[in-house]
């Protein structure tokens, strides 16, 4: 499979112009879903109007190519988004390909939990440990508002299923003002009671029909001092770069804890330590998720290049990364649609 030939040590081609290593990557698997977030997928997606034909999609083969050409060139993480990945038949059987790939150090998930509860056990034996959960309301009603569907049983027996199955599971709360702010003390004591982390994700402008607007826009400095107010909030030393969030123990005033992180993408950017590149489930390979600019790796997958070919477009991407995003600046929107990018 590997026709490589490149006389460059390891991890050579994964410095950017910025002295970031891209380590990392971001398989969009589909953009299909059987959630219909009013964030993520334009309203005519809720339609089943825009969604990608299979054939259109990067088959597994093809993935399972570019992932050998990434570790090679010394990314060691994966992470497996949509979409819902889980909703795209033979994941398992990929998952398990995947976990062979040596120099693959890691692949986490991240999903709805609309499915997980039925599939925790085989993710499990397939190589997964790490799954991220999205859920941005734990009232049923509310939930079925913002996914369009009322499946909010099904995500809490996932959520359940991936604890007693042994995951490390991160809980992704997407802070909508107006829309769930008056939860967010109720996600946090989460964290308490079930013992694993809570993150939340300022609300981000993203696709051309995004309901994102300046008054939903919540920061996590605000976020920060609304939780702050249920207990002690102290920064872990050491817990910066876990992922792009910011972690805090929680204390309660009883002396129970637990643990919440803040992703400030708006508010205050990470963008000097991003150590990653995403492929959409296009065959798009994007350096940014809140930058348009793509390289058409699927095409050029397509027309039998070589693996030498697939590397240097990559190693061109993590080139072409932008130093950081201008959203706060600009007020602008990435006109890229998030179920298919993957988020």
């Amino acid at each position: 499979m590997n026709t490589n030939t490149h006389p460059e040590p390891k991890h050579a081609d994964l410095m950017d112009t910025f002295s970031r290593t891209i380590s990392y990557l971001r398989l969009s698997l589909t953009d299909r879903c059987n959630l219909h977030c009013r964030y993520c997928m334009p309203e005519d997606d809720t339609k089943g109007l825009t969604v990608l034909q299979h054939e259109d999609l990067l088959s597994y083969e093809e993935l399972l190519r570019i992932v050998n050409i990434a570790v090679d060139m010394g990314m060691n993480k994966i992470r497996l988004t949509g979409g819902e990945p889980l909703v795209r038949k033979g994941v398992m059987d990929f998952i398990a390909q995947l976990a062979r790939i040596k120099g693959l150090e890691e692949i986490r998930l991240t999903t709805n939990g609309v499915l997980l509860a039925d599939k925790a056990e085989g993710l499990y034996r397939a190589g997964i440990r790490k799954v991220n959960i999205s859920l941005d309301s734990m009232r049923p009603e509310r939930f079925a508002s913002i996914t369009g569907v009322n499946r909010f049983d099904d995500v809490w027996e996932g959520i359940e299923a991936a604890q007693k199955t042994g995951f490390d599971v991160k809980l992704n709360v997407v802070a909508m003002k107006g829309v769930n702010d008056d939860e967010f003390v109720d996600f946090a004591l989460l964290s308490v009671d079930r013992g694993f982390q809570v993150r939340f994700i300022e609300f981000m402008p993203v696709g051309s029909d995004s309901t994102w607007d300046e008054a939903s826009f919540i920061s996590s400095t605000d976020l920060q001092e609304k939780i702050a107010e249920t207990g002690v909030l102290e920064a872990l030393p050491g817990r910066r770069m876990d992922g792009p969030a910011r972690v805090y123990s929680l204390t309660l005033p009883d002396g129970r804890q637990g643990q919440v992180g803040f992703i400030s993408p708006i508010s205050h950017h990470f963008c000097d330590t991003c150590n990653r590149l995403r492929l959409t489930s296009a065959g798009r390979l994007r350096a940014c998720l809140l930058h348009d600019r793509e390289a058409d790796l699927k095409s050029l997958l397509r027309s039998g290049a070589t693996d030498n070919d697939l590397r240097d477009l990559i190693h061109q991407t993590i080139l072409d990364k932008p130093k950081g995003h201008t959203l706060a600046e600009d007020q602008a929107k990435c006109s890229g649609q998030m179920s298919r990018i993957g988020g």
